[in-house]
């Protein structure tokens, strides 16, 4: 990326975090692939704001990190008065991102929105749904190509058999 995409992106991410300050709601396209198989790249999430105190383990939050959206779990809470935070972490990434404070959190995630070619359908949610994933979960944390070719098939199959894909998140 070059710096005057880096600066429109950057730009981009403080006008999103301003839309949810101001309005409590904003709904975007992911493009990343931490949270596969929860998210997939494409999707478009819904966000309403949310303070660190009103959310809980399980859930999916936006925060703002140094110009750039993350849209990760949160495995725990630590509701001190002193330093409330949360500790998150992609579901497919090995590793938990760094502690996000009050001030970088923009909301929680109420929905997710698949485009699959033939039209948008709504994704049932559950904060809960990423335990049943497990044994996948670590497969697509061990390998980028093991991700790549989850996500060239869940394509095919919502492809060829559109009706009977149910995806959860």
């Amino acid at each position: 990326m070059n710096q005057t995409q880096n600066v429109a992106a950057t730009l981009a991410c403080d006008l999103t975090a301003e839309i949810v300050r101001t309005f409590g709601e904003v709904r975007l396209r992911v493009f990343g692939t931490s949270m596969v198989p929860s998210i997939l790249p494409g999707d478009l999430v819904s966000i309403r704001r949310a303070g660190i105190s009103e959310i809980s383990s399980g859930e999916i939050v936006l925060y703002l990190r140094e110009g750039r959206l993350f849209v990760h779990r949160v495995l725990a809470c630590t509701n001190s008065p002193e330093q409330p935070l949360l500790i998150t972490r992609g579901d497919r990434l090995d590793h938990y991102d760094p502690p996000v404070y009050s001030a970088e959190l923009l909301g929680r995630v109420t929905s997710i929105q698949r485009s699959d070619g033939r039209g948008n359908r709504q994704v049932e949610f559950s904060a809960e749904s990423v335990g049943s994933n497990d044994l996948m979960l670590r497969a697509l944390r061990s390998s980028d190509r093991a991700t790549y070719l989850y996500l060239r098939m869940s394509a095919l199959w919502r492809t060829l058999f559109p009706q009977r894909t149910k995806c959860q998140a």
